[in-house]
């Protein structure tokens, strides 16, 4: 890598980047204006203005450009390009114009030479943005992550098997192996969901999906191949093997909302944790998938009811243990106690009465 020359260069020179991970794949290749649009809509853009409206331009923050043709392309520092686009020309906006009128009102700073760093080639700033976005200081919005590692990893390391092209990214940005692949994976199956126009669902896009839900499933086997996800660690993600139909189901169960305006899963950790319980048994998988049996129901007819129901026992036992190491200290009379004992013991039988009724019955599912 050759060194970065530093230099002062004029606003009019400087070009935002259209395809900045921070946006939207919608928003890839839009005009100048679109993209101060969703910017001044999604991110803390008035803020920043009004900072640097009133300070200037920190030199230390310098934007990182390549050579585009006449202009300069700036690969780091859109936000604060933006910011510096509007303090000096507030009619490129569309949105938030009162806004912007009184951060001019109260600011009279308006830089026209912007400090720069130059690189010869795109491709040199990707570590240290790796570094910096994924793991340092500055951390992006996880499908932002996902994307940049995405396209970083089939522009410049696809030149190994998957598992030590992942491990060779992963150390070049200082994370972890298993992290890295799984974002790429993750947004693999995030194209797949794009492509297919996200599966049709209402007010679905790009900018309301939620992406930690792929990549925190992708930590659960019964979910991946469920999906069909086959992980090859030499061709990485076999995307011809996903199960397109599982996905769409997938997508729907998470995102796709009733009447009521709730979905019928929601992406934490209990839920997926769940969800990959149920989907590693047949008999709840098809209650749950073909039968659409609630996600709680379905879970009690797998193993885990039983792991739940000895669990519950052992404390009782444990619980009943410490009440007779304290029944001689106590000052209650039986009078007193019988109706707690009582219910106990109905209790026992009742339990005993269910398990035996349904060893004779055979009931399932």
């Amino acid at each position: 890598m050759t060194n970065p020359v530093f230099q002062n260069i004029e606003l009019a020179l400087l070009d935002l980047d259209s395809n900045n991970p921070r946006l939207p794949k919608s928003y890839h290749g839009s005009k100048e204006e679109k993209i101060l649009e969703y910017m001044l809509l999604d991110g803390s853009l008035i803020e920043l203005m009004l900072a640097i409206g009133k300070n200037g331009f920190f030199a230390g923050e310098q934007l990182l450009v390549v050579k585009s043709k006449k202009k300069y392309k700036v690969i780091e520092g859109n936000r604060r390009l933006s910011a510096v686009k509007l303090l000096n020309n507030p009619a490129l906006a569309t949105v938030q114009k009162s806004k912007i009128k009184q951060v001019l009102e109260e600011t009279t700073q308006r830089p026209t030479k912007i400090p720069c760093l130059i690189f010869n080639d795109e491709k040199e700033i990707h570590d240290y943005l790796g570094y910096r976005h994924i793991t340092g200081i500055k951390e992006w919005k996880l499908l932002e992550k996902a994307k940049y590692l995405y396209d970083l990893y089939n522009n410049n390391y696809k030149n190994k098997d998957f598992y030590n092209s992942c491990k060779e990214l992963a150390k070049s940005i200082g994370s972890r192996r298993d992290y890295v692949e799984r974002l790429i994976i993750g947004y693999s199956l995030f194209k797949i969901i794009e492509d297919n126009a996200f599966f049709k669902i209402k007010n679905l896009d790009d900018t309301t999906f939620y992406f930690n839900y792929i990549a925190d499933s992708l930590s659960r086997e019964n979910i991946i191949n469920f999906l069909g996800v086959s992980i090859d660690d030499k061709n990485g993600l076999q995307i011809d093997k996903v199960l397109i139909d599982n996905l769409k189901l997938w997508v729907q169960w998470f995102f796709e909302k009733n009447q009521e305006g709730s979905t019928r899963l929601i992406g934490d950790s209990k839920t997926l944790t769940l969800l990959n319980k149920v989907l590693g048994d047949d008999k709840a998988k098809e209650a749950f998938v073909k039968k659409s049996l609630s996600l709680q129901d379905s879970i009690e007819l797998t193993d885990e009811s039983d792991v739940q129901f000895i669990t519950y026992l052992n404390n009782s036992i444990k619980q009943l243990e410490k009440a007779d190491m304290l029944s001689l200290k106590v000052s209650f009379t039986y009078d007193l106690i019988k109706d707690y004992l009582n219910q106990n013991n109905s209790l026992l039988k009742k339990i005993a009465d269910s398990i035996k009724t349904k060893e004779l019955s055979g009931d399932e599912f």
